[in-house]
């Protein structure tokens, strides 16, 4: 099961102790998951990405 955990709050100046929030973070709406159920996660993710990427270039030919 993942957790629907809200993202931690990161400074402007984006220091150590934010990538230990988010490494925190993600541990904790992960632990209770499935080795599928991360798969399936990181794959919905990269596909989210990968449109976002393939928008951006799309509108950048235009």
């Amino acid at each position: 099961m993942i957790h629907d955990i809200p993202k931690p709050e990161i400074s402007t100046d984006f220091t150590v102790a934010d990538i230990h929030k988010i490494r925190k973070w993600n541990y904790e709406r992960l632990k209770d998951s499935t080795s599928q159920e991360r798969k399936d996660h990181y794959k919905k993710s990269s596909d989210e990405f990968e449109a976002l990427i393939k928008n951006a270039r799309h509108s950048v030919r235009q």
